[in-house]
């Protein structure tokens, strides 16, 4: 690389304020794409040792993914969506791969919940004193590799349990004795035949308080979690020698045709652990989308602030063409200055980078988004991206912003110098006005589209916007100040000199008004599409419940609390939600997804759904609901272009296939749930099988306490919302990120703008202007500067959030009046402190 010139280090010498708005400018962009590639990478790289398969080199279990396939040929791409629930194997398949060369032996592997019996034990049963209530089941083949040993009495046969130690002790049972254990076969007595002190991998990622466990026969086991003849994963032990890569290669020969993948190394974390494929897909969703949004972002900032540093130089480099100096001179300097600044910016913003990234990460983990066992990576290859698209940034915005200094002529150099131009380039103009048009298309798009093709839509309507106030920014300015200037006409000397200010340098009050439309726009846009959000639901969900009492237990309710329920008192209606997800096939072509749509399974019929819910139906009938045919909101049916009678493609939450016909198509599906089927459509295909939650119509408060917490609608409600908590604080984050990104990036150009002017600001004192006038004058600068910003951010965010909420909730966005007032708030405080912090230090020495 060559050495800078003496021009870029005698610029940065003299000009040290503007040289250390573009540091900050990079230092920023460069936080900002290193934290955003570091999490994205770690998407990539995650994944999670194995700890209950520790001592198995093989396990087989099914594909945890469902695909979505576009295109063909070279152009063919296939995405792999996580289900929402485990996927199970034929539990027969171990009798396979244990005749498979070098096997051992193979174990089906169970692991359920169970729970305990709430209303006693019964006569000559003992009770179980386990905290919450759940206890963690297995199949007693699994001790062959978790190393949970027998200390009293012996393996579980049918109607048997094993108990460990600690749940034994606290219960004070011993073998012989009777439990009672509700499970998803019903509520059942077990004989406790022997108890085991739990392996290391039985309790390896208990984190806390040791969870209780029980053990039951592997032919009873199956059943006993709701899933007969399924197994989570098939466990193979090597004979003594046997290799585990030739292990494997024979188990997945033996296994050829039944469907089940075969894992070794740290692929079978991933089998133990279900939330990995769903953290990926959250830290890809910041990383990369995100990430590239708020790459773009500070991108843009980045290069505003550069093209300012070398615009607020144009005197400086006529000054050069006029004694000579070459436009190549002129084009190496500017080059030169960035290589001095840019990578230093770049690497003292990784350090910050990095930090944020492991904030970030804790967090999510903190929240349940990502499994506590999943490590952040932290290569290189993020960091060198970061200070390699810094430099690129400063060199590409340099370069355009001293092409024309660099090529006119001197004496035409002095004079644009001298006074603004009033018009911007042609190219610039032609690229703004069609990323305007661009725009207002896709706004148009989006208030016809539904659902996530309205979200998509609305992303490339504030980009467009965006784009589109950085490029006409001169035009929009004076245009902006030529408005607002009006009302400070009547204000006083100061004022209108402020006004006729931005009006003579548009360009300078551009430079200050992007970055403040940047935060506004984003802002507002990311809080104010999820308060809109869970407004609609909250609203939808306090309409819908129409019963009177919801039952809830953070354990699952009994398989039998409805019936149980209805034989209440006063009940006039007892049903039973089991809330899951199924993934339902939209778009065609290479718009063609799959989406999550959260799904109720109802125990009892349709009429008896209506008496304790109300899900709005706007066709059909919730009377024909049953096997085989389901009722679904309307956002859904836009979105897959279905109808009442349609068969509707879409996949279980264990990833099984069904075609259930629409019977129904209700508008409160955001509030409640998407997908409305009966509860036995589902049983077999979620891990859990108690439950979720009991709405009942009549009876007494203290008729149902022996189920669980009852509460009325209302308050349901308000639980309901604080699970929207890690939705809510992910949407808050990331426009804390960029809404603080591009308001440091707009107290960054005001204060170099500040500075850049401490002649003009000498001038007026020197022409009889009082200190105050000039610090009053330049206040009234920030406040339009402030107001203009915000109003245009504020329209850039209604043109997004109009559209898309009308696609997705039918209704207009809510926009809380504190959280709205404290944008404002920020944004005109920000530029007054902005102003008048360097204006004080620049008219010390006219004092």
């Amino acid at each position: 690389m060559r050495r800078p010139n003496g021009l870029a280090r005698e610029a940065v010498r003299f000009k040290p304020a503007s040289f250390a708005g573009t540091f900050l400018a990079l230092l920023m962009s460069a936080l900002i794409v290193s934290a955003c590639g570091i999490l994205l990478e770690t998407s990539l790289r995650a994944s999670v040792p194995p700890q209950r398969y520790a001592r198995a080199p093989v396990v087989a279990a099914a594909d945890q993914y469902e695909y979505v396939v576009t295109g063909s040929g070279e152009d063919r791409e296939k995405e792999a969506v996580p289900l929402p629930d485990t996927a199970r194997v034929d539990a027969g398949l171990a009798a396979k791969a244990a005749k498979a060369p070098g096997a051992a032996t193979a174990v089906p592997d169970f692991t359920f919940p169970v729970r305990v019996a709430d209303d006693g034990a019964g006569p000559g049963a003992r009770g179980l004193p386990v905290p919450g209530g759940v206890i963690t089941a297995h199949g007693w083949g699994s001790q062959t590799f978790t190393g949970t040993e027998l200390t009293t009495g012996s393996a579980p046969r049918e109607g048997e349990v094993v108990l460990d130690a600690g749940t034994a002790r606290a219960a004070k049972a011993a073998v012989g004795d009777t439990v009672v254990l509700r499970t998803a076969a019903g509520q059942q007595d077990f004989r406790v035949a022997g108890v085991a002190e739990a392996g290391a991998a039985d309790t390896a990622r208990d984190t806390g308080d040791a969870r209780a466990i029980a053990w039951f026969a592997d032919a009873q086991a199956p059943t006993l979690a709701g899933h007969p003849g399924k197994a989570d994963a098939i466990v193979v032990l090597a004979k003594h020698g046997t290799d585990a890569g030739d292990l494997a290669g024979s188990v997945k020969k033996a296994l050829t045709g039944s469907g089940a993948q075969v894992h070794t190394g740290d692929d079978r974390g991933a089998v133990e652990e279900p939330g990995l494929g769903h953290a990926k897909l959250t830290l890809f969703g910041i990383g990369g989308s995100f990430g590239g949004i708020a790459a773009i972002v500070a991108v843009f900032t980045a290069a505003g602030t550069v093209a300012l540093s070398v615009g607020q130089r144009a005197r400086a480099f006529a000054l050069l063409r006029a004694v000579g100096a070459t436009p190549r001179q002129i084009r190496r300097a500017v080059a030169s200055e960035a290589l001095l600044v840019a990578p230093l910016a770049g690497i003292a913003g990784c350090l910050p980078g990095i930090g944020l990234a492991h904030w970030w990460f804790g967090q999510l983990q903190d929240r349940g988004a990502i499994p506590q066992a999943v490590d952040l990576h932290v290569s290189g290859l993020p960091l060198l991206a970061a200070v390699g698209v810094g430099l690129l940034t400063a060199l590409g915005a340099g370069w355009a912003a001293g092409r024309r200094p660099a090529k006119i002529k001197p004496g035409q150099a002095l004079s644009e110098a001298s006074v603004e131009r009033l018009r911007p380039g042609l190219i610039r103009t032609v690229l703004g006005v069609g990323a305007l048009v661009s725009g207002a298309v896709l706004t148009g798009v989006s208030a016809r589209s539904a659902g996530g093709d309205a979200a998509g839509a609305a992303l490339g309507v504030v980009m467009c916007f965006m784009l589109a106030v950085g490029l006409l920014g001169p035009l929009v300015a004076r245009l902006c100040a030529s408005l607002f200037g009006l009302p400070l006409r009547g204000a006083g000397p100061a004022a209108e000199l402020a006004a006729a200010n931005s009006r003579a340098n548009a360009r300078r009050l551009a430079s200050a008004i992007t970055p403040i439309v940047l935060a506004m726009a984003f802002a507002s846009t990311l809080v104010f599409m999820h308060t809109s959000e869970t407004h609609a639901a909250d609203k939808q969900r306090r309409a819908g419940i129409t019963a009177d009492h919801v039952v809830t237990d953070p354990a699952g309710l009994p398989v039998d609390a409805a019936a149980h329920a209805s034989r209440a008192p006063g009940v006039e209606a007892a049903v039973g939600l089991l809330n899951t997800q199924v993934l339902v096939p939209v778009g065609s072509g290479e718009f063609k997804s799959l989406q999550g749509a959260a799904t109720q399974g109802v125990t009892g019929s349709g009429a008896e759904l209506a008496k304790v819910q109300d899900l709005d139906v706007r066709e059909g009938s919730l009377d024909h609901l049953g096997k085989g045919r389901i009722a679904i909101d309307k956002t859904l049916a836009n979105s897959a272009d279905a109808g009442v009678g349609d068969r509707l493609p879409l996949y279980l939450p264990d990833g099984t296939e069904a075609r259930p016909e629409i019977v129904a198509v209700y508008g409160r599906g955001l509030g409640l749930a998407t997908v409305t089927m009966d509860r036995a459509s589902l049983s077999g295909h979620v891990t859990s099988g108690f439950d979720s939650t009991l709405l009942v119509r009549g009876g007494s408060e203290q008729s149902l306490t022996a189920l669980g917490e009852v509460t009325d609608a209302s308050g349901y409600a308000t639980e309901r919302n604080l699970d929207a908590k890690l939705g809510a604080w992910m949407n808050n984050t990331m426009a804390a990120v960029l809404g603080g990104f591009a308001a440091v990036a707009a107290v960054n150009t005001l204060v170099m703008t500040v500075l850049d002017r401490r002649r003009e600001l000498g001038t007026l004192r020197l022409v009889g202007s009082t200190r105050r006038q000039v610090l009053t004058m330049l206040r009234w600068e920030g406040l339009l500067v402030s107001a203009v910003g915000v109003v245009l951010g504020s329209a850039i965010a209604a043109a997004t959030l109009i559209p898309m909420m009308s696609g997705t909730t039918g209704e207009a966005p809510y926009v809380p009046p504190l959280v709205y007032g404290s944008f404002v708030a920020a944004a005109g405080g920000l530029a007054l402190l902005a102003v008048t912090l360097p204006a004080r230090a620049a008219l010390r020495r006219w004092s």
